[in-house]
């Protein structure tokens, strides 16, 4: 898929699953209906907090490389572990939700490792687009969860498209009354716009801008 076309695609609410893309107003969770609302992170005004600056400071004993992604056990084995500790359906496998047998890839993959002395502990995955990144999946020894290395997953997405020079990140979509997916917000929420799909426009996120958008 070109660059340029799967910026236009994320800038009008689209998404990618496995070698497709989709959107949805709606998901299904514990047998009830959410509204889905997709975001958008502008680089050029993200500004770290506390918050964030912290988890820079207890991850720096760690090693960081961003690299092209390639499928390895190494990977599968630790997306393994990460799942058989969380309490939400997801891919089965990293190849399921990439790829799903297809046997080449549509998109510009590239992945965020992070490893303790050699060990990898944390994998953030996520396709460029010419002005934007995507972010698609995050997971991570659940032997780290005191290290959030989900959320820091996310600031060194950002940190890795604004070094680039890029406007957008696309973390995927939060849920109404559903905030397991809120984490979406922690990079900057300042930043954070959310996208208006009956009007096709993108507006400064805030909790009133959502319950506007949920009554349209």
């Amino acid at each position: 898929m070109p660059l340029h076309e799967l910026d236009f695609l994320l800038s009008i609410g689209y998404f990618r699953m496995q070698q497709d893309v989709f959107t949805c107003r709606y998901v299904q969770f514990d047998g009830a209906i959410h509204p889905v609302y997709w975001l958008r992170i502008v680089l050029s005004v993200v500004n770290f907090g506390p918050k964030q600056s912290r988890l820079f400071r207890i991850n720096a004993p760690y090693t960081v490389t961003v690299r092209p992604f390639v499928l390895t056990d190494e990977v599968e084995m630790l997306y393994a572990q990460y799942r058989s500790n969380i309490n939400f359906d997801t891919y089965s496998t990293v190849e399921s939700c990439l790829w799903n047998g297809a046997d080449t890839s549509k998109f510009d993959t590239y992945n965020v490792q992070i490893r303790d002395d050699g060990k990898l502990i944390a994998v953030g995955i996520f396709d460029n687009a010419g002005q934007s990144i995507a972010g698609i999946m995050n997971f991570y020894d659940p032997d780290y969860h005191r290290q959030s290395l989900g959320k820091y997953l996310m600031l060194l997405k950002t940190e890795y498209a604004r070094q680039r020079g890029l406007a957008y990140y696309y973390p995927g979509y939060i849920v109404g009354n559903y905030p397991k997916f809120d984490f979406k917000l922690f990079t900057c929420e300042a930043a954070t716009e959310v996208f208006d799909e009956p009007c096709v426009r993108w507006l400064p996120f805030s909790w009133e801008t959502v319950k506007v958008l949920e009554n349209d």
